[in-house]
């Protein structure tokens, strides 16, 4: 792939082709009996048994393979708060994501308004037509709470994939790192920077897993005790101190000493190499800041990381969600279920890192490629046996 023109190819692309999504039939319209079975008057038929009974819409509509990625375009990959409207090639593109990795038709909405209750309530009113709501580039903290209020209405899952789907495979990827670097997680020290809602997921998911000591750090510095509740802090640790552990550290590099594993879901170039000298043996290191990381890698290896994670796509262990959220999404949809839970989210990881199995793990490939196939399949049927 040429590198140097990525952007001018991909602007052609969608200049070309007006975007990267179409609705297509799955019914031919050929003659008169083809329209009256489609439309009218034989579509009469299924409204009327819909209306006896809601549950059918899952066997006459489109509604049970539907997913809708929305945003209000607030937190948009790299981008930050570009609208509504510029953020709509991103849903677009995770639309396409949908249907080629799980064959799951989904629909992209950008919803003009950042007003959180305008927001839930549009949500809310629009989920007849689809079977599960992914939410999308939604600025912390409120997608947390847009988030917690939606699954607390809605009979359908929800998912906000930045925070899940990250934690989902960095935790898959975690496990087999840990394997090679022979390390239980319930004995290791992880430095997290990054803690809002990203990080929260990824932290929560990692001590469902067995970890045990978690460091956190944000642009305001080191999370302790003594600011847990200083409303600075209150809005960028999204955290209690019962996943995020105290520390007497003053400074990230302080948090690096004795350090087993990092994980940056922050900002670019804010670790040295220096601080990677100072952890343990078999150093590793998920930074996975987009598109510039917390280090380079090239930096990382060659002050002495063991294996190294990053968002990109051009460097080994790509820690990418399209590994999670398409097999999510269509175990939940086959399974019919009403939301996407804990236990769910913890399978999805160890179905992800099952996948390479132990005797092929090296230190550059500790998580799958999203184009293995198997990848959909077992985190699907994890999904569905948690039911």
């Amino acid at each position: 792939m040429k590198k140097d023109n990525l952007k001018e190819r991909s602007l052609d692309l969608h200049k070309k082709h007006h975007g990267k999504i179409a609705v297509q039939s799955k019914v031919s319209i050929q003659n008169i009996d083809d329209l009256s079975l489609a439309y009218s008057p034989g579509v009469a038929k299924p409204c009327e048994e819909i209306m006896r009974d809601k549950s059918l819409l899952y066997d006459y509509t489109s509604k049970g393979n539907m997913v809708a990625v929305i945003t209000d375009g607030s937190a948009v990959l790299g981008l930050g708060n570009i609208g509504a409207d510029a953020s709509l090639p991103v849903m677009e593109g995770k639309a396409v994501l949908f249907k080629e990795f799980a064959g799951i038709d989904a629909f992209p909405i950008c919803v003009n308004t950042q007003d959180e209750d305008e927001f839930v309530q549009i949500v809310k009113n629009i989920t007849t037509t689809f079977g599960g709501i992914n939410l999308e580039d939604i600025a912390a903290p409120k997608c947390i709470s847009i988030e917690k209020r939606l699954k607390e209405a809605l009979d359908i899952p929800v998912f906000h994939d930045d925070q899940h789907g990250t934690a989902i495979v960095v935790s898959a990827a975690l496990i087999n790192a840990l394997k090679l670097s022979k390390k239980n997680i319930e004995d290791i020290k992880i430095v997290l920077s990054g803690t809002g809602a990203a990080g929260n997921s990824i932290a929560r998911l990692l001590t469902d897993l067995g970890a045990t000591k978690i460091v956190g750090f944000n642009k305001l510095g080191v999370v302790k005790k003594s600011n847990y509740n200083m409303q600075s802090f209150v809005e960028q640790t999204l955290l209690d101190d019962s996943i995020l552990k105290d520390t007497n550290a003053e400074n990230l590099e302080e948090l690096f000493e004795e350090a087993d594993v990092f994980i940056g879901v922050s900002a670019k170039n804010i670790v040295s190499k220096e601080m990677i000298r100072k952890m343990k043996e078999k150093p590793i290191i998920f930074a996975l800041a987009n598109p510039d990381p917390e280090i380079a890698y090239e930096d990382a290896i060659e002050a002495g990381a063991f294996i190294v994670g990053t968002g990109r796509s051009d460097y080994p262990n790509q820690i990418n969600n399209v590994l999670a959220f398409p097999g999510i999404f269509k175990g939940a949809l086959e399974a019919k279920a009403k939301n996407i839970t804990e236990q769910m989210k913890l399978a999805s990881a160890k179905a992800i890192a099952s996948i390479i199995h132990e005797k092929d793990l090296t230190t550059d490939y500790v998580v799958p490629s999203a184009f293995n196939k198997l990848v959909v399949k077992r985190v699907s049927n994890a999904v569905k046996e948690c039911l």
